[in-house]
């Protein structure tokens, strides 16, 4: 399962907008380290369903259909908010840190309104720059990246001089717990201008390497929280910070929204620019004058943000493809004669083979051809796959 982890430091807003991703109830207070453990759930990326192609209606099993929309599964996790020096094991730090290891990306949830300072405690808005906990954060999983390259350095970057060895394995070889690839080290390598002798690399080299190494193995996306409540000069700071992809959000907004969804008091479609109110009086004045706050945010942002980001990081980040396996591939059922049971993302460029793999790893060890349900095609294990895939797997018994 795809892993989006959620960071940042404490109080800014992570664990709302983990809730308003997942309507997960989690704590939610304003002070620092409200979450201790990390809170995971289910978010749902939107990818057009295939069974509007067949006319027929789906029935899946693991992403359901709202309207020919096709809500597409992918793991959050709300990590405990990290402060300056946490890689020297302040506040929660250690386990912070140990929890990323699990995430294909990050989102760093930013107080935007400017109203928390380093450590999390709320201040006057406008008053901590929202820069400087981009800056930090980035710094902090530098040091703890670069703490785990140098465990025992030394030794083996000698021995790896003497073998010739590659510099990219010998750096991958100490990532493995990170699900970084060596394709991601070599790029991170090349970015950081190093000496081709890895016993001659500085403390300087390995934090750049190791910031190299973030920005490839666990790219990040900034989200810009609390904008319901920030000061137009404040907000408008990290859109100018170069190299960064920053995406205005309110996790407030939109557990507002999802919650009254759910109750039944509006029609609204996460990600949508607007809502509407359901007929009857089931919204009291207090809650229609809320709700018509909110409505007037969206119509000025065209929307809170929160999926916005989730498909950003995804899509775009990522690069995550929906793909359909099917064990019939002109009906596009199951076994059981369940149409279009499953949508699993992938990354551009996976292939047949890949999908074997993720379905089962037998079905990827035993492979022997795919079978295109769009095309009726027969494909090798090398076939590049596209969004919206219908594939059937065929492999040796």
């Amino acid at each position: 399962m795809e892993i989006l982890g959620l960071v940042g430091k404490p109080n800014v807003g992570k664990s709302t907008l983990f809730s308003a991703a997942t309507l997960i109830p989690v704590g939610i207070a304003n002070y620092p380290f409200t979450t201790v453990k990390p809170n995971r759930g289910m978010a749902f990326l939107r990818a057009r369903c295939p069974h509007l192609d067949l006319g027929k209606p789906c029935a899946p099993k693991n992403s359901p259909c709202e309207g020919g929309v096709r809500l597409v599964p992918m793991e959050l996790l709300d990590v405990a908010g990290l402060v300056p020096k946490a890689h020297e094991g302040r506040g929660l730090g250690n386990q912070f840190l140990d929890d990323l290891r699990q995430a294909n990306a990050l989102v760093h949830v930013v107080d935007a309104s400017g109203a928390t300072d380093f450590e999390g405690n709320p201040v006057a808005a406008g008053s901590h720059d929202p820069r400087d906990d981009v800056r930090f954060l980035e710094e902090e999983i530098a040091h703890w990246i670069r703490g785990i390259v140098l465990r025992g350095w030394e030794k083996v970057a000698r021995q790896a001089e003497l073998d010739e060895t590659p510099v990219e394995r010998l750096v991958h070889a100490r990532l493995t717990g990170l699900g970084m690839s060596e394709a991601q080290v070599k790029a991170a390598i090349g970015d950081s201008a190093l000496d081709p002798r890895p016993t001659k690399w500085s403390p300087e080299d390995f934090l750049r390497l190791a910031g190299n190494l973030q920005r490839r193995g666990k790219p990040m996306l900034i989200a810009a929280n609390k904008m319901d409540a920030a000061p137009p000069a404040t907000s408008a700071l990290l859109a100018g910070m170069e190299g960064l992809r920053v995406v205005p959000c309110s996790g407030d907004y939109e557990l507002a929204l999802r919650r009254a969804a759910k109750a039944g008091l509006i029609a609204y479609e996460p990600g949508a620019a607007s809502f509407t109110f359901t007929p009857g009086d089931a919204v009291t004045p207090a809650q229609r004058k809320a709700l018509e706050r909110i409505q007037a945010y969206l119509r000025e942002h065209g929307g809170t943000g929160v999926q916005r980001i989730l498909e950003m990081v995804a899509r775009e980040t990522l690069r995550f493809i929906t793909v359909y396996p099917v064990e019939d591939e002109t009906h596009w059922t199951d076994k059981q004669g369940n149409v279009l049971p499953d949508a699993l993302l992938l990354p551009q460029g996976a292939t047949a083979q890949d999908l074997a793999f993720k379905v089962h790893t037998d079905l990827g060890k035993n492979f022997i051809r795919a079978i295109d349900g769009r095309t009726k095609r027969v494909v090798g294990h090398a076939h590049e796959l596209h969004e919206g895939d219908v594939i059937k797997i065929v492999a040796r018994a």
